[in-house]
């Protein structure tokens, strides 16, 4: 099933290059399966993909990382410690019992330790989790202003919409997960997006030929990029940075 769908206005904002549509293939975690299997994948068809990567599992692959980088693929930023909900046993203390001061420490040490490894400085962030709250009840705050103070955009999790880029709030992208799916069940949701205008954010983890745990699928990948690459479907594949730089020019200042 596709996601809600609104049109783009076309009046107000245009895609390069003739395109109908855009598409961002992005990963969590840095974890060594999107180095060691996806970047070749990519670089096999020229496309560019986005990781959203924390320092310390970098380090465990760094040299592929490092060359990653230089070949084009975005390296984004999702904190240092992957802070959720203290509901999720992997958690520690939570988000439930973090400030906003806490965010903006782990988000500005992120920032600074990737720069070091990598050599750039993260454009776009993804929330961990998808959450996007600190604190409890009445204290309860949003930490989107803060990804919109530091990023070009930030990126959900698991979400139900396109990314409509004349109107879309940027640090607040939508993205839904495509971990397990086929290329049938993807495709709908390209053609929509392009038929559209829209801009659709597929996220993923692991890459792999199975589909144990959180595995993206290399024959979806494969069929994914075999059908961007033909003109004729009208789809922009590209990193999250990339188009999100577009979608700010072309909707100019405001």
């Amino acid at each position: 099933m596709s996601p809600a769908v609104a049109p783009v206005n076309k009046s107000a904002f245009k895609w390069p290059h003739g395109v109908r549509g855009a598409l961002s293939l992005t990963f969590d975690d840095s974890r060594p399966s999107q180095v060691e299997v996806g970047v070749p994948l990519f670089n096999r068809y020229g496309v560019r993909a986005t990781f959203y990567v924390q320092p310390n599992s970098l380090r465990l692959k760094l040299d592929a990382w490092r060359k990653a980088v230089a070949a084009g693929h975005e390296a984004g930023a999702h904190t240092m410690t992957h802070p959720c909900t203290c509901n999720f046993s992997f958690s520690g203390a939570g988000l439930e019992d973090m400030t906003l001061d806490d965010m903006e420490e782990e988000i500005l040490e992120s920032n600074a330790q990737i720069e070091e490894l990598v050599g750039v400085r993260p454009a776009t962030f993804a929330y961990p989790c998808g959450q996007k709250f600190v604190g409890r009840g009445e204290e309860l705050r949003s930490y989107v202003p803060l990804i919109a103070r530091h990023y070009l955009a930030g990126r959900g999790w698991r979400d139900e919409y396109f990314n409509a880029p004349d109107r879309c709030d940027m640090a607040q992208l939508s993205g839904i997960e495509f971990d397990g799916a086929d290329f049938e069940q993807v495709r709908p949701q390209i053609e929509a997006a392009a038929k559209t205008g829209n801009w659709l954010v597929l996220a993923g983890h692991d890459i792999g030929a199975d589909r144990r745990g959180q595995m993206t699928r290399t024959a979806t990948l494969e069929a994914i990029c075999e059908y961007c690459g033909d003109p004729a479907n009208g789809v922009w594949l590209d990193t999250v940075a990339a188009v999100a730089a577009h979608v700010r020019k072309a909707r100019g200042p405001g």
